[in-house]
């Protein structure tokens, strides 16, 4: 490809809603143009190194014998009344009625669609077990979409559905999965990236894995400890030590305005380890009350709590009265049983606990909960924070980090199955429902996330087993028959080797050329200038400034033909 055919601009400026250097490098360098938001058209680059990604993903998956199909990018809405997440999934989903009057949606995921394949063809226990891929566009509509490519509306994406007959086989095949989905990124150059166990969210199921590429920019939280446990932020247990202290009598004492837990600290002169703190929230489908309390240094963390209530939930910024809760004063004790009250991990074994006494300006010191409230059920709804105590070693050696989620996997039971009443005859005669495992890769995320990890302040540094092409020929003067012939030359020769070449046939000034150079992000580079034809050899570079070789001139394409090989297999 000769660059002076080829479609697109590379800019000296990021644009100045880029807030992230893949984003703004990737629409510097040409490989991507906004059309709305989280919506983007790509350039020829992108698209060559998204079909290698997906090359790579295809062999990886046909390797754990996975069989490719396509599902339909708009579906009838009657499909995921089935399995009920018609109406369970907000408005990311985008819903439409065709000509007909139909309802129908976009597909964001594709579980329906593939039970809906799955059903009525395999019906024996002896058609399991099976994958079925297929790699597609999806919209979801995002209400966050950031990054450029990192978080968007529109999106290719690589979902698996794994069919079985056992548990027992689905966890087989779920480890074949994770050790095939670690080939992945490797081969396709990622380097900081771990799994840790995740939230199933709306996708269900009970065991769950994300591959996370460690970034500061990322926008998830991970709980890491040195041990090996790892897991984000929504699912990381919380471990904490309490000291029981001494039971005291239950107290009214008198907290005027003192509705922060920093004010009540201060007025009483106790840690805020010993405070019972309330955090409510309203249930999306009734707007009934939640209350959550836990250790008053603690946060709450919303996805465990709607795990455990299973429902949906938004905060409760204003309080009616009739609800009993008096705002900033909030305590366990005599409330309402309408209330759906939860009591995290952390409050258990405090003998006296400072708590709210459900009036203004009036707190409760020495509540004991199984005195004061009954034996109450304690669960895990709290945020885990550097410093904590692993689950897995017992150490406080918990460490937070940011990363980008480039992939997961699900073990979804027969949560779809069941609700869309697919099943099979098994050695027995009886009817069964297949158990599903899924599995999710987005390819675009991934590329711009490779961007982002590997990059310097002039363009991307792309791995050699997905840039765009594998060499840059640089012609500094075309102008000059020599330089031109020999830039000429070495473009068809590496052409006939089979390597991929863009070569810069532009009569452009050598700063600009090398710019553009830096941006298109090329592991090789092969400079011709009349310097180098004089000294009677090209300048072959590497854009992460590993090596700089003047090689002679009818050397330099066995030289770059070698070093492409030695590149695409480090």
């Amino acid at each position: 490809m000769k660059v002076s055919k080829m479609l697109g601009e590379r800019f000296k400026e990021s644009p100045k809603d880029c807030v992230i250097a893949s984003h703004a490098l990737m629409m510097r360098g040409g490989y991507m143009k906004y059309m709305a938001n989280g919506i983007y058209s790509l350039f020829m680059p992108t698209k060559r190194i998204t079909r290698k990604i997906e090359q790579i993903i295809r062999e990886e998956m046909d390797g754990i014998d996975g069989q490719e199909v396509m599902f339909p990018v708009v579906m009838p809405a009657s499909l995921w009344e089935e399995s009920g997440r018609y109406t369970s999934i907000g408005s990311e989903m985008a819903r439409f009625r065709d000509r007909s009057g139909n309802n129908v949606v976009l597909g964001m995921t594709h579980e329906e669609a593939a039970v809906h394949l799955a059903r009525d063809t395999a019906k024996s226990y002896s058609d399991f077990p099976f994958m079925i891929y297929q790699i597609q566009t999806k919209f979801r509509d995002e209400p966050r979409a950031r990054g450029g490519l990192i978080r968007v509306r529109e999106f290719t994406m690589k979902d698996a559905y794994s069919f079985h007959t056992s548990q027992a086989d689905l966890e087989q095949y779920y480890a074949q999965a994770f050790d095939a989905y670690n080939r992945i990124f490797k081969r396709c150059g990622c380097k900081n990236f771990i799994s840790v166990q995740s939230d199933s969210g709306m996708m269900g199921g009970s065991i769950s894995h994300e591959f996370m590429l460690l970034t500061e920019v990322g926008e998830d939280t991970l709980a890491i400890c040195d041990c090996g446990y790892r897991a984000n932020m929504e699912a990381a247990a919380v471990c904490v030590e309490n000291e029981a202290g001494e039971v005291d009598l239950l107290t009214e004492v008198s907290t005027p305005n003192c509705k922060t837990i920093e004010e009540l600290t201060k007025l009483l002169h106790i840690d805020a380890k010993r405070l019972c703190k309330a955090v409510v929230y309203r249930k999306n489908a009734d707007d009934s009350y939640v209350v959550a309390f836990l250790r008053g240094d603690l946060e709450i963390n919303e996805t465990k709590l709607r795990n455990v209530i299973g429902a949906e939930i938004y905060p409760a910024t204003e309080i009616d009265a009739e609800s009993g809760l008096v705002a900033g004063f909030i305590g366990p004790v005599g409330l309402s049983d309408k209330l759906t009250v939860v009591y995290d991990a952390s409050l258990k074994g405090i003998a006296s606990l400072v708590c709210g006494a459900n009036r203004v300006d009036v707190h409760m010191t020495g509540m004991n909960l199984l005195r004061d409230v009954g034996d109450v059920a304690f669960v895990d709804v709290a945020k885990t924070f550097a410093g904590a105590i692993c689950p897995n070693c017992g150490k406080p050696h918990i460490r937070i980090e940011k990363g980008i989620e480039i992939g997961n996997i699900f073990q979804l039971g027969t949560k779809y199955t069941k609700a869309m009443e697919m099943t099979y005859l098994d050695e027995n005669g009886e009817r069964q429902y297949p158990i599903m495992g899924c599995y999710g890769i987005g390819v675009g995320r991934l590329c711009a996330s490779i961007c982002q990890e590997s990059h310097d302040d002039y363009g991307p540094i792309w791995p050699m087993a997905i840039a765009p092409w594998q060499v840059e020929v640089c012609n500094l003067r075309v102008d000059n028959p020599e330089v031109q012939a020999a830039a000429d030359t070495l473009y068809a020769d590496l052409q006939a080797m089979g390597i991929e070449v863009l070569y810069d046939d532009r009569d452009i000034r050598p700063g600009v050329m090398f710019a553009d150079a830096d941006l298109f992000g090329i592991p090789v580079r092969a400079i011709v200038s009349p310097k180098t034809i004089a000294a009677g050899c090209i300048e072959i570079a590497a854009r992460d400034k590993s090596f700089r070789e003047n090689v002679p001139i009818a050397e330099a394409a066995i030289w770059i033909q070698a070093k492409v090989a030695e590149l695409m297999n480090a």
